[in-house]
């Protein structure tokens, strides 16, 4: 390519008369499908940005424990409500890698509060890859290394520590793995009642469809949260907090199916007078592979991005439920528990970092809003 001193630019190569002009526009139509969305998805840069940040945070989700310094409920009593610690790369001119100040707490008698006071005359550089607190990897590996930890004589609060000492960064990453599994575990419940419900009221229709969509209306006449509430006071207070997990998604997957339902229904409505669905029904296809193979594949992309836009419901569902000390309880870790000591407003004025699990859950369910917005942009690649 030449360009010329106007700024348009000319192809060098000889014109070749037997080459089709349609060829380009031939290779991109008998391209997969898959391809086609590829290409479209690439060019919505916020949804694109924003699965890469969700992919890498779920691939994370395993390796929490190593990357925290400190363990979930691991304690710090002479460090209550300490502030964020920065970490440093020079001291005094010169280069010492990455090192913090031992702090000291120390009582103001005139506000009668903890004052946390670092020593600069003494660095003391970070341990990578050393003992601390344990826990599994993965989920069912036992191992106690970190990546990183406070050394022996200081403190490593990245947001500062709660009012038990414990360090708010590490929790966050622990926290992490059940607020962002709820989510999944939630939509897949929530995914396989709508979907089971709505395609048989809309492919069958008749009285099926009528007692379904009388179920439907009946919840979706509920107010929402004071119904939360009411299944989250009835899960026992002496169950574990796996326990209580498993069920506070499959809660918030139950109370969810009925608006996916009614879109399923519609869709099938529609598409069960289509001709290639009257055709399989005359070669003798069973009701349920016309609905597996013909009907679900042309809603398909309507799903995904229900699903994508879905599951940060689930997560502030939970953190919500959690938050007002009904959803999560401790030992259990999760953004809403931890939301759930920045309740006092004076507390929060005082030690603004206990209030840092809000920044995660914004910034995730915005990008599932994001990723959602660019799927649904792209999953039908032949819309224009």
């Amino acid at each position: 390519m030449t360009k010329l001193p106007d700024g348009r630019y000319v192809d060098d190569a000889p014109y070749d008369p037997q080459v089709s002009i349609q060829q380009l526009e031939r290779r991109d139509l008998d391209a997969p499908n898959w391809v086609l969305i590829w290409r479209k998805f690439k060019t919505h840069k916020l949804g694109l940005i924003s699965g890469i940040f969700l992919l890498f945070c779920y691939l994370m989700l395993p390796f929490a424990g190593f990357i925290a310094p400190y363990g979930a409920n691991e304690r710090n009593s002479d460090h209550l409500y300490a502030p964020p610690q920065a970490v440093h790369w020079v001291h005094e001119g010169e280069f010492l890698g990455p090192f913090v100040y031992p702090i000291t707490a120390e009582a103001d008698l005139e506000t009668f509060q903890w004052v946390f006071k670092p020593d600069t005359t003494t660095p003391v550089p970070l341990e990578f890859f050393c003992e601390g607190a344990e826990y599994s990897l993965a989920g069912f590996i036992p191992s106690d290394t970190h990546l990183f930890c406070a050394p022996d004589g200081a403190t490593l609060f990245l947001w500062g520590s709660d009012r038990l000492g414990r360090d708010v960064f590490s929790r966050i990453l622990y926290g992490a793995q059940l607020s962002l599994t709820v989510g999944l575990i939630g939509i897949s419940v929530s995914f396989f009642l709508g979907i089971l419900l709505g395609s048989i009221a809309g492919y069958f229709g008749g009285r099926i469809d009528w007692v379904i969509n009388r179920v439907i209306e009946i919840l979706r006449s509920l107010p929402e949260l004071p119904l939360w509430l009411a299944l989250s006071a009835a899960v026992p207070s002496n169950w574990g907090p796996v326990a209580v997990f498993f069920i506070i998604s499959i809660i918030l997957g139950i109370l969810d199916w009925p608006g996916l339902a009614r879109a399923v229904r519609a869709k099938f409505l529609s598409l069960r007078e289509e001709e290639y669905v009257r055709a399989a029904e005359m070669m003798g296809a069973s009701s349920g592979r016309v609905i597996r193979k013909h009907l679900l594949p042309n809603f398909m992309s309507h799903l995904i991005a229900s699903a994508t836009l879905s599951i940060p419901a689930m997560i502030l569902g939970e953190t919500a439920l959690s938050f007002l000390g009904l959803g999560l309880r401790a030992p259990a870790v999760s953004w809403g528990v931890m939301l759930n000591d920045a309740q006092n407003l004076a507390s929060i004025e005082i030690y603004p970092w206990t209030a840092i699990p809000m920044i995660p859950i914004i910034i995730i369910v915005l990008a599932f809003n994001f990723l959602g917005d660019g799927l649904r942009d792209s999953l039908d690649p032949y819309q224009q």
